[in-house]
C-alpha cells in the first residue's frame, strides 16, 4: 500500500500517474473472469475524495455487471465492479468541506469499489459509526440507501404500518428489518429457509413465509400489508396487489423472476393502490446528497444506539473476489459478504 501525504486540490492529479491493484472484470462470465490487474488510480476534481480502500461490499448488481447484463452509468468503469466501500481518505479535492486527509469513512459507489482505491464526491461519504469495523461499514452503504428511499420515501412507511420483505435473509431484507422495527414497524418476511426464516426473527422480523413450503398470497391475504419491498417481480406482482390493504404501496428493487407482468388495474383502482420502483445507481448526484444527509441524520444516530447492526456473513481477501461472487451466488448466505485487506 502507498503512502499519501496530506495532498489537497490540483495537485491529487498526480495520483492518477500512480498504478493500483483491482479486481477486473476480464470478460462477461463467472466468476472466474474476476482478476487482480494493475490500473491507473483515479483522479479527482471539485469536491470528490480520494479513499483508500479497506473494505468492499458485494452486491447483487455486481454479479449482473460481472456478467454483461448491468452497465454502469456513463463516466464510470465498466472493468471494475462495487458498489459501496470503507476506507481512510487519502487526499481532497479543492471544494471538499466536510473531510479532511485521515479521515475514516464508508461510501456509496456507481462502481470502482473492488479496488485499492476509489474517488467518490463527498456527499457520497459517510463517517464510519463508533465501534464498527472496516467490513462493517462497507456493509451499509448501498442496502441503507435503498431501503430509506425506496421504503421510508417513496413507500413512505408510518410507524404501526406493517412491511412485507421479499427476501428477508438478503443484505437489502435484514436492512429492511431492522429499521422498520427501529422506527415502530411490524415486519414479516418471505426466505427460502426455515434457517433463514430463524435468523430474520431474531434480527427482529415478527414473522416469516417460507416461499419454497408455503404460498405468501394464502399466508396474509386476511390480515393484509401496507407496504412491500419486492425483489423478485414476476408473478409476485398479481399476489403483492391482492394481499395489499386499501391505500398500500408496493416498491420494486428488482425484478429477477421476470420484468414482464400482467396486472388487473381494476384492483388497483378500486384499492387506491400505489405502485412504484427505482434503481439508485444512475441517480443523479445531488439526489445522493440528499439521501445522505437524511441517512446521517435519521440513521445514523440509530446504529450508534445500537438499534441496527450490520450482518456479515462471511469476508474474503480481495484476491479471492471469484470465491466471494460463488457464495453470493449459492443463495446460502444471510447478511452481507464483504472483501477485506
Amino acid at each position: 500500500m502507498m503512502k499519501w501525504q496530506n495532498i489537497k486540490g490540483t495537485e491529487a492529479s498526480i495520483i492518477k500517474e500512480i498504478e493500483m491493484k483491482a479486481i477486473v472484470i476480464t470478460a462477461y462470465g463467472g466468476p472466474e473472469v474476476l482478476q487482480e490487474q494493475e490500473q491507473p488510480t483515479p483522479a479527482i476534481q471539485g469536491d470528490q475524495v480520494l479513499i483508500a480502500v479497506k473494505a468492499a461490499g458485494l452486491n447483487r448488481s455486481d454479479v449482473a455487471q460481472r456478467e454483461g447484463n448491468y452497465p454502469p452509468p456513463a463516466g464510470v468503469s465498466a472493468e471494475i465492479p462495487g458498489l459501496e466501500v470503507s476506507g481512510v481518505v487519502t487526499a481532497c479535492g479543492p471544494e471538499v468541506k466536510d473531510f479532511k486527509v485521515g479521515d475514516e469513512v464508508c461510501a456509496l459507489l456507481a462502481g470502482g469499489g473492488y479496488a485499492e482505491y476509489v474517488a467518490v464526491g463527498e456527499g457520497q461519504c459517510l463517517p464510519i459509526p463508533a465501534g464498527l469495523s472496516f467490513a462493517e461499514a462497507a456493509s451499509l452503504p448501498e442496502t441503507i440507501y435503498t431501503v430509506w428511499s425506496n421504503v421510508f420515501q417513496r413507500a413512505a412507511l408510518q410507524p404501526g404500518e406493517r412491511l412485507l420483505v421479499h427476501g428477508g435473509s438478503s443484505g437489502i431484507g435484514i436492512t429492511a428489518i431492522q429499521l422498520a422495527k427501529a422506527l415502530g414497524s411490524p415486519v414479516v418476511v418471505t426466505v427460502g429457509s426455515d434457517e433463514k426464516g430463524q435468523n430474520c426473527i431474531e434480527l427482529g422480523a415478527d414473522s416469516y413465509i417460507n416461499y419454497k413450503t408455503q404460498d405468501f398470497e394464502t399466508e396474509l391475504k386476511e390480515e393484509g400489508v401496507d407496504v412491500i419491498l419486492d425483489m423478485v417481480g414476476g408473478d409476485y406482482l398479481s399476489k403483492n396487489v391482492n394481499i395489499l390493504k386499501p391505500e398500500g404501496r408496493l416498491v420494486h428493487i428488482n425484478a429477477v423472476n421476470g420484468r414482464h407482468v400482467e396486472l388487473d388495474i381494476w384492483k388497483v383502482m378500486i384499492k387506491r393502490l400505489t405502485i412504484t420502483g427505482s434503481t439508485l445507481r444512475s441517480r443523479e448526484y445531488a439526489f445522493k446528497q440528499e439521501l445522505t444527509a437524511q441517512i446521517k441524520r435519521h440513521i445514523w444516530p440509530l446504529i450508534e444506539a445500537g438499534k441496527f447492526k450490520p450482518v456479515i456473513f462471511e469476508t474474503f481477501l480481495f484476491n479471492d473476489a471469484a470465491e466471494a461472487h460463488r457464495t453470493l451466488e449459492s443463495s446460502m448466505h444471510t447478511g452481507k459478504i464483504v472483501l477485506v485487506r
